[in-house]
């Protein structure tokens, strides 16, 4: 039986056809759900819509449910739609009128809203995690060898000299504008849309604001219309926001990819941490970063994805929006499984040092010939023109010694101010406020 059925018994392929991934899916929101549950719950009470005993009653089964999913003991039966079905059929059997009653003033629609919203806030906060372990990791490495020099490259040549540490910090702070990212869909996430019910409110007088506080949200989503036109929009700034994640980790995949090839070799691995070929013994394949740049590939991908899914969509719910769990939520795990296993290679890095004193790279100085002369008097087109004719007669003399003071540069890594950005940015969150709201309605 549905919550929505009246008599008519609907069709098994239909119903298989509709419902697809969706209690899979509908697992990952239950602790989400029944936190919506006890808020929603205990404004019905305070607005004279729950008895005081019923409500009491509610809130004990809801929390003994809570901890049920805490513990894994929690499924959706064959048969029942959803997650909001299945709680609200779990109360019912276990208290009888009082579980029919927490339906009054809300819809299944403003129910996934409220649980996606919740999930995701939880799930950001997990790749935030992830991701600022990433970046203390590739700041240490960035301090480690911030002496060790490496060729920097355009166009795939030569261009001037750039240093392990100067490479490494490029990614850690890389990371805080893809933190930044995340803080704006994380903001957009922490709105409010219980009380839009099925995208039009209610005639029962909601106090919207209660549910608002109780669930830790920083604000409403107002207006009721909008609320229910978030759904897809929220999750396709999420997913802008871990392909963010994703592009940086992408590029580093790239990097170490090529530095192992041997025709680099600039940096290298333990054995076990790479892969044979059945034909070739020499071969130390770099499949963890091919892997993770392929998996960080399609989570760039995902933000056109659930664009085309919702693309053209008039306002109100659809049932297309159902499927955008199915193709969000895994990636939300790639990428964190990404992010981890980015970290573990890093920490068994090791570079090649002196690479520089191969006659290959001398051409990496001439911009430090150049500026040395201008630093004598001699005007920048003329040193220019000098050292272009000495490199095309073969005659150029490299001064292997590197001046680089300004900021963010070889001699000067800011490591510290970098560090600085990531620390005041993640401590804008502020996740002891979601925190402290749902540990009071669990408790």
């Amino acid at each position: 039986m549905k919550l929505w059925q009246k008599t008519n018994d609907v069709n098994k392929a239909v119903e298989e056809f509709t419902v697809g991934r969706d209690r899979e899916m509908d697992l990952l929101l239950a602790e989400a759900d029944v936190l919506g549950s006890l808020a929603h719950t205990r404004m019905l009470e305070s607005i004279g819509l729950l008895g005081k005993k019923d409500l009491e009653d509610v809130q004990r089964e809801l929390k003994n449910i809570y901890r049920e999913i805490e513990a894994g003991n929690f499924t959706i039966e064959e048969g029942v739609e959803d997650v909001h079905s299945q709680v609200e059929f779990l109360l019912t059997q276990r208290l009888g009128e009082a579980g029919k009653k927490i339906h009054s003033g809300r819809s299944r629609n403003d129910q996934v809203l409220v649980d996606l919203r919740i999930f995701l806030r939880r799930r950001i906060r997990e790749v935030v995690d992830d991701t600022v372990e990433l970046f203390g990791t590739l700041q240490r490495l960035s301090e480690q060898y911030k002496d060790v020099l490496m060729p920097g490259y355009t166009h795939l040549q030569i261009a001037m000299p750039s240093s392990f540490g100067l490479w490494l910090g490029a990614y850690a702070e890389s990371l805080v504008d893809d933190v930044e990212m995340l803080y704006a869909a994380y903001r957009i996430c922490n709105k409010n849309p219980l009380g839009s019910a099925a995208g039009y409110g209610s005639s029962f007088p909601l106090d919207r604001t209660m549910t608002t506080r109780l669930l830790g949200f920083d604000t409403l989503s107002y207006n009721v219309v909008y609320a229910q036109m978030g759904r897809g929009k929220s999750e396709r700034i999420v997913a802008q926001a871990l392909s963010s994640v994703a592009a940086t980790l992408a590029k580093l995949a790239l990097d170490n990819a090529l530095f192992l090839n041997q025709n680099f070799g600039f940096i290298s691995y333990p054995a076990e941490l790479t892969t044979g070929s059945s034909i070739m013994p020499h071969k130390k394949n770099p499949d963890v970063w091919e892997i993770m740049r392929g998996r960080c590939n399609l989570v760039q991908g995902l933000p056109n994805q659930i664009a085309m899914m919702t693309t053209n969509l008039p306002s109100g719910y659809h049932r297309d929006l159902q499927l955008l769990k199915e193709v969000l939520f895994p990636a939300i795990d790639d990428l964190r499984s990404c992010i981890r296993m980015a970290g573990y290679m890093l920490d068994n890095l090791t570079v090649k040092r002196d690479i520089l004193d191969d006659p290959k790279y001398d051409y990496l100085f001439s911009v430090e010939v150049v500026n040395r002369m201008v630093l004598d008097g001699v005007p920048f087109r003329e040193a220019y023109r000098k050292v272009g004719i000495d490199i095309e007669n073969g005659c150029f003399e490299a001064e292997k010694q590197v001046r680089h003071t300004h900021e963010g540069s070889i001699g000067n890594l800011c490591n510290a101010e970098i560090a600085g950005l990531m620390k005041r940015l993640v401590e804008r969150f502020d996740f002891g406020a979601v925190d402290r709201a749902e540990a009071e309605l669990v408790c």
